[in-house]
């Protein structure tokens, strides 16, 4: 792997807590918000995101999946479980990625059953899945009004304050 998963994932869990703590700030009952009836809630989302670099990470790493989530849906409980899983993603020695390109993982996604090469599993199925979850946290929390944009979601873009893309 050109990239080890606890670099990407670290990145992005920080970019997660960041989002969730102004999103918690603007209106806390956004956490129960969706996208569609049928779409989990913010929380749930941002939990699912958690939950993949750990379902991307511990076998690419040669190790069992691991999880740090309770059963509390609050602001507090989401927090500790990024500390948990982000100490725990960094504490991994890229050393244990070695050879995990030439192996195969297998898994569930959703009621199919897979047994995909290294690769493809990060790149193809763990990844996007990531970014799936991630995403929606974002747009939930964009469709709530959470003064958010590109710069949060990525850390990397800037924008001068009122900057907005709407041409008016």
């Amino acid at each position: 792997m050109t990239v080890t998963p606890p670099r990407l994932f670290l990145h992005y869990l920080r970019r997660l807590d960041d989002i969730l703590r102004r999103v918690e700030a603007f209106d806390a009952t956004v956490a129960d918000r969706r996208l569609h009836p049928d779409m989990f809630p913010l929380l749930q989302q941002a939990r699912t995101a958690i939950g993949f670099t750990l379902r991307a990470t511990c076998p690419l790493a040669g190790r069992d999946i691991v999880s740090f989530r309770d059963d509390d849906y609050t602001f507090a409980s989401i927090y500790a479980e990024l500390e948990r899983t982000m100490a725990y993603l960094a504490a991994i020695p890229d050393a244990d990625f070695a050879g995990s390109d030439t192996a195969n993982v297998r898994t569930t996604a959703g009621f199919a059953e897979l047994d995909l090469p290294a690769p493809e599993y990060f790149h193809m199925y763990a990844v996007p899945n990531f970014f799936f979850h991630y995403s929606t946290v974002y747009a939930i929390a964009r469709q709530a009004g959470v003064p958010i944009g590109k710069a949060e979601f990525d850390g990397y873009h800037r924008y001068p304050s009122g900057f907005t893309f709407d041409a008016q």
